[in-house]
């Protein structure tokens, strides 16, 4: 039976790009980040968020998003009334191996930046492709955000591609790889809209601390 969603979210409009503070939004809001490797799912996953049809451009082109891309989220979840407006906050995919090297520096520098000097980043959401195993670049991203402190969910996507068991083995492989037996490890499919409300509770929460 599928879960009953307490978290609705009511408005979900792209808002700005940005490659330095500058021009990063000026007004004030709660951030949630998305990050993963290129081709990962990350726009698919924000429009499913949304439920908006390309809000998010999906391209079939890995290393497309070369920006960091503000989105302007409300959500309305149980026991008030009141609105909480949100960033989610889509940065560059990493580990694409054809993108230049001067291009990866660049992108690296300011994602660095932004990840290590926003004062309203609530936590990082890494999009690992459940079907696969960790690579490099995700062991990397992992342990470099945990090692700055930053609070990590790691969401499993594309999990329509596998059955329950799979996805279940899948999401322990992913613990093992990354080392924290404890860490929630979230499946998600954009397609079926599967894992949504359990993301969105988890925002939620983060707004009302």
């Amino acid at each position: 039976m599928p879960k009953i969603e307490e978290v609705t979210i009511t408005q979900a409009t792209y808002l700005l790009s940005a490659v330095n503070r500058a021009q990063y939004p000026e007004v004030k809001r709660p951030e949630i980040v998305f990050i993963g490797r290129s081709n990962v799912g990350k726009s698919s996953l924000i429009n499913s968020l949304a439920r908006v049809r390309n809000l998010a451009r999906v391209s079939a082109q890995p290393g497309k998003t070369q920006t960091i891309n503000f989105y302007e989220f409300g959500a309305k979840g149980p026991g008030t009334a009141e609105r909480k407006n949100f960033y989610l906050v889509d940065l560059p995919g990493y580990g694409y191996a054809k993108t230049g090297k001067a291009q990866r520096k660049t992108w690296a520098a300011f994602i660095e930046e932004y990840l290590l000097r926003s004062e309203e980043l609530r936590f990082v959401c890494q999009l690992i492709d459940i079907r696969h195993a960790p690579m490099r670049a995700d062991l990397e991203m992992f342990h470099w955000l945990v090692r700055n402190g930053l609070p990590v969910l790691v969401i499993a996507t594309k999990a329509d591609k596998l059955g329950k068991n799979a996805c279940a083995k899948q999401a322990a492989r992913i613990r093992q790889d990354l080392g924290v037996a404890e860490l929630s490890v979230l499946p998600y499919s954009s397609l079926k809209n599967e894992g949504r409300s359990d993301l969105l509770d988890v925002i939620w929460e983060t707004l009302i601390e």
